[in-house]
């Protein structure tokens, strides 16, 4: 039986891709990584963990997430700075969810050494 590829796109299974980020084991290496996990995280209602990774200046008090929604795939379009050697970066990406998506470019920024979502902006 082989194991279903992480719902971020990534090959590996869930438990050695994001599942480790939404553990705690381990912390997300790059802007786009964290994106990812934060993607899988909306899949799976884990609203701690996207809290958990939000800017302390942004951050919403609460996250009320829907249920309902299916989330379908993700596509990383382009990404600007965020690795290892920066303190900010940026990632355009669409989520697609039954009945739709969503084309957004994310913010994140570095806290005490984690990256972070600071915030994005809608594209048409």
């Amino acid at each position: 039986m082989t194991t279903p590829s992480c719902p971020c796109g990534l090959p590996d299974p869930y438990e050695k891709c994001c599942g480790r980020f939404h553990a705690g084991e381990a912390s997300a290496p790059t802007a786009e990584t964290l994106m990812r996990s934060r993607y899988s995280a909306f899949g799976r209602l884990d609203a701690g963990y996207l809290l958990r990774t939000w800017h302390p200046r942004t951050r919403p008090e609460r996250l009320d997430l829907d249920p309902g929604t299916r989330w379908t795939g993700l596509e990383i379009l382009d990404t600007t700075d965020g690795s290892a050697f920066h303190s900010a970066g940026t990632v355009t990406f669409r989520a697609s969810y039954r009945g739709g998506s969503l084309h957004e470019r994310s913010r994140f920024e570095r806290v005490d050494g984690a990256w972070v979502y600071v915030g994005g902006e809608f594209l048409a």
